[in-house]
């Protein structure tokens, strides 16, 4: 446990020393020590942002942190807690429980009798239950601990109420590639934490793999070229990119199935269908398949996609949607994204119609309203002679009678709604040559017919 100087009193701080040992971990022995080595995450801790504003008058606010694996969440924890010479003590909200809480808390008091200031840091803060939550609520509210959470998960969703409205949710990117960049070269340069007594050189292209690689993650970044560098050096010293290669062995793209991420990723996929832009939606959907998305997951939602916006303007849509879903289910994966791009493209390419979808919302407003509305006596059913002694279905003109199959005119609404008009037809695709059988219906030039 290394300790820092402040004014007036000795904080300790649960914190690695400054050098870790040269067998660490390349990601924790690079770990930043002050907000001036901490990469990117300008809009969380830049110049104008709350967290350096706090840190700078000594007033560090509660506050939850929120992004993706990789992005600096525990590193920006500790640093704060520096910053304002407090004792950070880290607990994990997936092995925790209430006897360790309590046992914080009453640590935590007893700092602050003698004038120490605690940070309490909760990985995966997302994991604790209400009861935790309750837990540390008061403690929050009254000072005894700064509380810092760190989560992938949208707060929203995963802090309770009134703990959330006790802390500040600070939003972490993704690193960018340049900022990826950044980390590696420092980590190759640097003799006292980094690899920089191995001499090694780092070509162009191993050093773009393993910015790709990452896909945002710094610490998968500072992994790949900890495990590649010790390749290199046990040769010539020259990073290849087979030795990245190696390193990065199959990583697949950060997605998780049941958070923001897994709804962002497929509310891009269905936009991108919709907004008829054939590449944009194989590109998610490649993203999503390669993630591991379950693949009858991502084929229901063109299911749904192919009634609600394609409707229609191409009938054919749905019939598409619904094969590959049987496609996918008899040969599964990894030959299903197969039909599922099929699909995808024909989606994309497809007219565009969401009136199922819009009609259904107005009749439904309507039918909500006007549930005790009598079904009209000539639409009634009428299975037997006292039903047809009373009316049941009196009046009722049988269409396939008619001329073209069509009872011109004929009311099928209640009486209160007659005229009503649910469904307002698109011009696209099929949908424009199927309006022809609603103006047959309601023309007032053939014989039979009136307006409704």
């Amino acid at each position: 446990m290394a300790s820092r100087p402040s004014t007036g009193h000795q904080a300790s701080f649960a914190l690695e020393p400054d050098v870790l040992p040269a067998d660490a971990p390349l990601a924790a022995r690079m770990r930043p020590r002050t907000l001036d080595e901490f990469v990117g995450q300008e809009a969380a801790v830049g110049p104008k942002s709350l967290l350096r504003g706090a840190i700078e008058a000594r007033r560090l606010p509660s506050v939850i942190l929120w992004g993706p694996p990789g992005c600096g969440k525990t590193t920006l924890a500790r640093i704060l807690a520096r910053h304002v010479d407090a004792t950070f003590v880290a607990i994990s909200a997936v092995s925790s429980g209430v006897a360790d809480l309590r046992k914080v808390v009453a640590e935590a008091k007893e700092r602050r009798a003698v004038g120490l200031r605690t940070v309490l840091f909760v990985d995966e803060i997302h994991r604790f239950n209400k009861a935790q939550q309750d837990v540390i609520l008061p403690y929050v509210e009254d000072g005894t601990f700064v509380l810092i959470g760190a989560t992938t998960e949208n707060p929203s969703f995963e802090v309770v109420a009134p703990l959330l409205s006790r802390v500040r949710v600070i939003r972490l990117g993704g690193h960018t590639d340049e900022s990826v960049g950044r980390i590696v070269d420092a980590a190759v340069a640097d003799d006292e934490r980094g690899l920089g007594s191995l001499a090694l050189k780092l070509p162009e292209d191993a050093r773009r793999l393993i910015v790709d690689g990452a896909a945002g993650d710094a610490r998968s970044a500072l992994t790949a070229l900890d495990i590649a560098g010790q390749r290199a050096a046990a040769r010539d010293g020259v990073v290849s990119v087979e030795d990245v290669q190696q390193a990065l062995q199959d990583r697949r793209p950060y997605h998780d199935r049941t958070g923001d991420f897994h709804y962002d990723t497929v509310s891009a996929f269905i936009k991108s269908l919709r907004g008829s832009d054939p590449d944009a939606s194989l590109y998610w959907l490649a993203r999503m398949i390669e993630a591991g998305e379950d693949p009858l997951f991502i084929v229901r939602r063109m299911v749904i996609l192919a009634a609600e916006d394609v409707g229609l303007a191409d009938p054919e849509a749905l019939r598409v949607a619904v094969s590959c879903q049987q496609a996918v289910h008899f040969i599964g994966m990894p030959e299903g994204f197969l039909p599922m791009a099929e699909c995808c493209l024909y989606l994309a390419l497809a007219p565009k119609s969401n009136t199922a979808l819009t009609s259904y919302i107005s009749a439904l407003q309507d039918a909500k309203e006007t549930a005790h509305l009598p079904v009209p006596m000539h639409l009634r059913n009428a299975p037997t002679s006292l039903m047809r002694q009373l009316g049941h279905g009196a009046g009722y003109r049988y269409a396939h009678d008619e001329e073209r199959h069509v009872a011109r005119g004929e009311v099928y609404l209640p009486e209160e709604l007659v005229g009503r008009q649910y469904y307002v037809p698109g011009t696209l695709g099929r949908e424009g040559e199927l309006v022809a059988r609603l103006h047959e219906r309601t023309s007032e030039d053939l014989p039979g017919g009136h307006a409704d």
